[in-house]
């Protein structure tokens, strides 16, 4: 149903912004979420938290006047209760039903897809290079991205299309002209913003590595081969081909302060090798990731923090609120780095989740094989990001 088919409760309830609901979540209060969509939707993707009380009762439960009291009884009548859905519509209905009940109830603002539209950024305290270093948190999906600043240049990895104006906004406010845009791999769960980016005037950088799998705009942007820099400010950014994830994958050196790592490492697993080649392919990309990971990560000085493109609902931030790690507590809390390689493979073949949702469609729309407009692209990437090889951490077992 679309919110416009919902009858409108004769109860007024009050909306919730989703940056609200997440300020309340970080600062540890107990929240009551009543999500109403369909189970299947709730089971693959919702809203957790230390403190989270998260019960998920369908809205068609609600459309009959006569309520089944079995549905009632679930829903808490001692403390206040936030309603979500995919879009607002259903949750409005179904708050304003609850609250003609005598419910203490509001409801979430554009539900899920509000909730996919929080972006946050921290500063990296913990980076040691030139310039300022911050982090993108999106944590709807667990992404990650990074922008780079210094003496009046900057550069952001990993950028995210739907939010190209917020970077471009970002740059303006700190007084800095955004010079490169740059991408570490094809990804498969959410669509790459370097492209509009270049639109925009940015310089679109994608890796040489990534040009094979059949990328249609390659001639359009600046490719980067191994070992290839980039200066921004007194800052230079390295490129480093670390194959494994796909064979595109290429990490960048942030002035040997932090590797970007894309979906290569994470601070609490390593890549899934399986969304390039699939099932048959994944064993030679876990053996092409173990070699990459020996050879051109861990050979780093221990103290150059790692920055992936993701984290999942398992991984602990560090204590600057980054999902970020030097190599070297990694090195010492994650046994897949030290395992030797038919260990390491076995291992993450062995616990992947579920490949992200909508992923090939993804995959050929950062390709340019495939053209969506903004609403559809926001809607192909809703949902976890799953690119990490393991469902749980592999940090600190």
């Amino acid at each position: 149903m679309n919110a416009e088919d919902f009858p409108t409760p004769d109860a007024d309830v009050e909306t919730v912004a989703p940056e609200t609901l997440k300020d309340s979540i970080d600062a540890g209060e107990d929240v009551t979420l009543l999500d109403a969509r369909m189970a299947s939707d709730y089971e693959e993707w919702r809203i957790d938290g230390e403190n989270v009380t998260s019960i998920n009762v369908p809205y068609f439960e609600f459309l009959d006047e006569d309520i089944d009291e079995d549905v009632l009884a679930e829903i808490p009548d001692d403390r206040e209760v936030t309603v979500l859905c995919a879009k607002g519509g259903a949750s409005e209905y179904v708050a304003g039903t609850l609250a003609e009940r005598g419910y203490d109830v509001d409801h979430l603002e554009d539900g899920m897809n509000g909730w996919a539209s929080i972006y946050e950024t921290v500063e990296v305290e913990g980076y040691s290079g030139a310039g300022t270093l911050l982090q993108y948190q999106r944590p709807s999906s667990g992404c990650l991205g990074y922008l780079l600043y210094d003496d009046g240049e900057a550069a952001v990895v990993d950028p995210l299309r739907a939010f190209t104006d917020r970077y471009l906004a970002d740059a303006d406010d700190l007084g800095v002209d955004l010079r490169y845009a740059l991408d570490t791999h094809i990804h498969a769960d959410h669509i790459s913003g370097v492209r509009d980016l270049d639109d925009e005037g940015v310089e679109g950088v994608l890796p040489e590595a990534a040009v094979d799998r059949g990328v249609t705009y390659a001639e359009e942007l600046t490719t980067a081969a191994d070992g290839d820099t980039f200066q921004v400010g007194d800052a230079t950014v390295e490129t480093v081909h670390t194959p494994g994830h796909t064979t595109g994958m290429t990490s960048y050196l942030i002035d040997g302060g932090l590797l970007a790592t894309g979906d290569g490492l994470f601070v609490e697993s390593v890549a899934r090798p399986d969304l390039e080649e699939g099932d048959e392919g994944a064993p030679g990309a876990a053996r092409m990731l173990y070699e990459s990971l020996r050879e051109r990560v861990l050979t780093l000085p221990d103290d150059t923090l790692v920055g992936g493109a993701h984290f999942s609902d398992v991984a602990e931030p560090a204590a600057d609120g980054t999902y970020t790690a030097p190599i070297g507590d990694l090195v010492a809390e994650m046994d897949a780095l030290t395992m030797d390689e038919n260990e390491f493979v076995e291992l993450i073949l062995s616990d992947m989740p579920p490949r992200p949702a909508n992923y090939e469609e993804i995959i050929a729309t950062n390709l340019g094989q495939n053209a969506v407009d903004d609403e559809e692209a926001f809607t192909l990437e809703l949902g976890p990001n799953n690119c990490a090889a393991s469902q749980g951490s592999l940090a600190g077992d």
